[in-house]
């Protein structure tokens, strides 16, 4: 049973990571981790960060070469 909501937590832990990358290759803002006093946090955020951007640079590759997903022009048709 513990095994099994760490592996939850993680599982989220890797999602909201994974959203804020979006947040920030779509908006441009991010979390300012240069902010966080402590040395072993600041690398424990920046780590967390890493891996939303390896998750989504993965999802993105696959959406990219999947024939289930196409790129819509961002102009509109009038």
């Amino acid at each position: 049973m513990a095994l099994g909501r760490l592996a939850h937590y993680a599982f989220d832990a890797v999602l909201l990571s994974t959203v804020l990358a979006g947040v920030r290759r779509s908006s441009g803002f991010s979390p300012d981790v240069s902010t966080l006093s402590d040395s072993t946090f600041r690398s424990a955020a920046e780590k967390f960060l890493g891996v939303g951007e390896s998750v989504f640079d993965m999802l993105q590759a696959t959406a990219v070469n999947s024939s289930y997903f196409t790129k819509e022009d961002k102009q509109h048709k009038s």
